[in-house]
């Protein structure tokens, strides 16, 4: 998990400089964040999948090495066609490990305990956020921003030594395995198709066109189809049934929102700290830390309460309303805001996220039958990543048209001072006119404390937007089902589920009783459940296998 986060935030504060360097412009920007967003949520599920059905530790290492090497690749750009073709591939390595990661850690610890390693992978994550901006900025500064591409390598090849030497996983019960290619090929394509018109719409074409009308309608029908194949499937790649479970539901509705908000603002904010505040790359890294000392700080304490107590919701719900303040508060800021309270604002929104984001892959995996952990956990994941892919997508054409317009609107004022500059201000004037992110810093105070205005207004009004995703978020973990936390892994609970339905039989002479509104994994949800609850009753079993 590290090395995939590190891979992937080493290069956010270079961005503005590789996106110079190859001469791209806002639109190419985005779409080198929102190209990764989209590979790893189409991935995410398919990677699930296979969870349930192959060798998972096998599936990590897949994703790890194509992850890797297709990192190691983008180092090799020289233009930003290569860069985003290369973070495709580097996506679908990064869907498998941020779903695999989850799923193998409920295969070995029980929910109860899992709040406190949710923390620590949230500790984990907000580290390597922090570590690899700065480090991403410090070779961008003084070496080569290629280098943010190749660091991670070394630290692959140990992850991978590691997970051969020491990950030793309970096997899963033999069953047919069936690939749902079609439900892959359909998700894929009509995700893929409604992502990209999402980004395109409002600057390649208008809202009300025909390329809108072909994009929405094929994706609405693909859509369709795959609801179709997957309520067909023996395997589906989604199993549709899970959306009856109140805690899943809702849970996809949370994560929709806490991708926006976190995704979808967070990109953002080194082109504030670079475009809004004149900062070079390793100070915007560091200007950053607060955000991320919110999410390691809070992440891992409320993990340890989590695991203490048994107690979940009161966190969930508080960080959903930490997370909605965050934002509004972030849609105050200015370029020339003070800023501790920018790291006020940034320290909250951190807090938020850490306190949400990772506890609805945890109550999901508590309630959700055994045979279906490792596609409902890549699920969360899924949907997270949706949310996070629309928002960088829209949020960044929000943020495109802002400028441009702010821009107009004092384009008096800036022909004024680059008129001032003599000579020199020919070349700021081609600059800016050509739609290519400027370097700020680089820019003469005169025509630098306008252009800082307009970004700072405008990656502020970015956050605003994203405010009500926040109430959102809260909304649905309210409706979130207070389930008690488990105390068994997963390999102990599908256990479980065999002996009592084999006691089950033994004693009536079949199969234990369903009720008409239950599926078969719901039944089999049940009787462990029950099975844990007599454990728990039992002080003679294992510790392992006996409630707390």
């Amino acid at each position: 998990m590290f090395v995939s986060m590190l891979a992937s935030t080493v290069v956010s504060t270079s961005l503005p400089v590789i996106i110079s360097d190859l001469d791209g412009d806002q639109a190419a920007f985005t779409w080198v964040v929102t190209a990764t967003l989209l590979a790893t949520a189409v991935s995410t599920p398919v990677w699930g999948k296979l969870a349930d059905l192959l060798n998972r530790k096998v599936l990590v290492q897949l994703a790890l090495i194509i992850f890797i090497v297709a990192s190691a690749a983008a180092g090799f750009a020289q233009n930003t066609d290569w860069l985003i073709a290369m973070r495709v591939i580097q996506g679908i390595g990064a869907g498998g490990l941020g779903a695999l990661t989850q799923i193998i850690m409920a295969d070995i610890i029980s929910p109860r305990e899992r709040g406190r390693y949710m923390g620590l992978f949230g500790a984990v994550m907000a580290l390597s956020t922090v570590g690899g901006p700065l480090i991403g900025g410090v070779i961008t500064d003084f070496a080569n921003w290629r280098w943010n591409f190749y660091i991670a390598v070394p630290l692959a090849a140990v992850a991978l030594f590691m997970i051969q030497k020491t990950l030793h996983l309970p096997a899963l019960k033999k069953r047919k395995v069936t690939i749902d290619y079609a439900g892959i090929v359909l998700l894929a394509a009509s995700v893929s198709v409604l992502l990209i018109w999402v980004s395109l719409v409002g600057t390649d074409f208008d809202w009300i066109s025909a390329a809108t009308a072909w994009m929405v309608g094929g994706s609405l029908v693909g859509l369709a189809a795959f609801v179709a194949v997957e309520l067909k499937s023996s395997e589906p790649l989604i199993p549709l049934t899970l959306f009856r479970n109140r805690t899943f539901t809702f849970s996809v509705i949370g994560s929709l929102a806490v991708g926006v908000a976190m995704f979808g603002t967070s990109v953002f904010l080194s082109q504030y700290m670079q475009l809004a505040r004149g900062a070079s790359a390793t100070m915007s890294g560091i200007m950053t830390i607060p955000m991320m000392g919110g999410l390691l700080v809070v992440s891992t304490i409320v993990g340890k309460m989590i695991t203490k107590t048994g107690k979940w919701k009161a966190y969930v719900v508080s960080g959903s309303v930490i997370l909605t303040v965050a934002l509004v508060l972030m849609g105050t800021i200015e370029y020339d805001t003070n800023f501790w309270l920018v790291s006020l604002y940034m320290f909250l929104l951190g807090a938020g996220v850490g306190m949400v984001m990772q506890n609805l892959v945890l109550v999901v995996q508590n309630d959700v039958p055994t045979r279906d952990l490792g596609v409902a956990s890549s699920g969360i994941n899924f949907f997270r990543t949706i949310g996070g892919t629309i928002g960088v997508s829209a949020l960044g054409a929000v943020l495109a048209t802002q400028v441009t317009d702010r821009m107009a609107q004092k384009q008096g004022e800036l022909m004024g001072a680059i008129a001032a500059l003599g000579d020199q201000g020919k070349d700021i004037a081609a600059s800016l006119a050509s739609g290519s992110i400027p370097a700020v810093s680089a820019l003469p105070e005169s025509v630098r404390v306008i252009v800082e205005s307009v970004y700072g207004s405008s990656v502020a009004h970015i956050f605003m937007i994203a405010a009500p995703l926040g109430v959102l978020t809260l909304l649905a973990v309210l409706f979130l089902p207070n389930l008690e936390l488990g105390s068994m892994t997963r390999h102990e609970k599908m256990q479980a589920e065999e002996s009592a339905k084999a006691a089950a039989t033994a004693v009536s002479g079949a199969p234990a009783l369903e009720t008409p509104e239950e599926t078969p994994g719901d039944t089999a949800a049940r009787i462990a459940s029950d099975a844990e609850a007599a454990a728990g009753q039992n002080p003679d079993l294992p510790a392992g296998k006996r409630g707390n």
